[in-house]
């Protein structure tokens, strides 16, 4: 999806978290060919970029070799996630396999826009604590984190479940986000949700 811009441009979100140089340069020419003007990164870890022709998106998309990523509406977002133990010395899970098996989630339309984030250690450099749905690694696994928002309305998440093993979690996340699409009012952010019916009750639905 193509956001206008205040000067009447485009931009669009690639879907780009971690790339190659080779990946990088490919995506690079595929941009200066279809005369993009400026390249971001977004909170979210992926690509932004402005100046894009809406009518050439499919054709920048295929020859960079990425797709658009999920980045407005009521969906879930692109799911943001650090190296993990794979590429940092912190790291003390497995971040990457599961950021790539929450990604069939990314777009699936919800009653309000969803933010997942994934951390390999404590030092939470993906901030799950304040993501709707916050992964965190620890030697024992992660730690689920729910409701949390960095937004307007700043709000920490409440802590749902400790030492959850790596598929544990995608199945937690799973079932968090089914309950939360057959419950919530329609423009209820899941954080807004919890408080409504209370944690506890959440917690009994979920666990």
């Amino acid at each position: 999806m193509a956001i206008k811009q205040k000067d009447g441009s485009y931009a669009v979100v690639l879907d780009v978290a971690i790339t190659t140089p080779q990946e990088l340069k490919k995506i690079a020419d595929a941009l200066e060919k279809n005369g993009a003007k400026l390249v971001k990164f977004s909170e979210s870890q992926r690509m932004v970029v402005v100046g894009v022709n809406p009518e050439k998106l499919d054709e920048l998309c295929k020859e960079a070799g990425v797709t658009l990523a999920p980045a407005v509406g009521n969906v879930v977002r692109s799911v943001k996630f650090c190296p993990g133990n794979a590429l940092c010395v912190m790291g003390l899970q497995d971040t990457i396999s599961i950021a790539e098996k929450l990604k069939k989630f990314e777009g699936l339309k919800l009653p309000s826009k969803m933010k997942i984030a994934i951390s390999g250690c404590q030092n939470s450099c993906t901030e799950p604590v304040v993501r709707d749905i916050g992964l965190m690694g620890t030697k024992d696994g992660f730690t689920i984190f729910v409701g949390g928002s960095a937004g307007r309305k700043p709000r920490i998440g409440w802590k749902l479940a400790e030492k959850i093993k790596p598929d544990e979690a995608v199945e937690l996340v799973e079932k968090i986000i089914e309950f939360y699409k057959s419950n919530a009012k329609n423009g209820q952010r899941l954080g807004d949700f919890i408080e409504s019916i209370g944690f506890e009750k959440f917690k009994e639905a979920i666990i």
